[in-house]
């Protein structure tokens, strides 16, 4: 799917994808949206003490990784 395809969302749609108000588990970087859902590292919207359904792009400098962990996921839509 090209990114002009993607679906966009709004920070408060995002908010909702926390893993306590939906089932699924999403948190944008740099303007994307993954889907974190299947993660074991993200069980109940919780990873360490980032929280799901938020951008996490600042908070990305104090991460022991790189963006590159983001590869493994689904994008899933655009952060508008």
């Amino acid at each position: 799917m090209s990114k002009d395809a993607l679906p966009q969302y709004t920070k408060n749609q995002l908010a909702l994808r926390n893993g306590q108000d939906k089932p699924e588990i999403w948190l944008a970087f740099q303007g994307k949206i993954y889907d974190v859902t299947e993660s074991r590292l993200w069980k109940n919207g919780k990873h360490y003490e980032h929280w799901a359904g938020q951008d996490l792009s600042s908070e990305l400098a104090d991460a022991p990784h790189t963006d590159s962990v983001f590869e493994k996921f689904k994008i899933i839509g655009l952060l508008s």
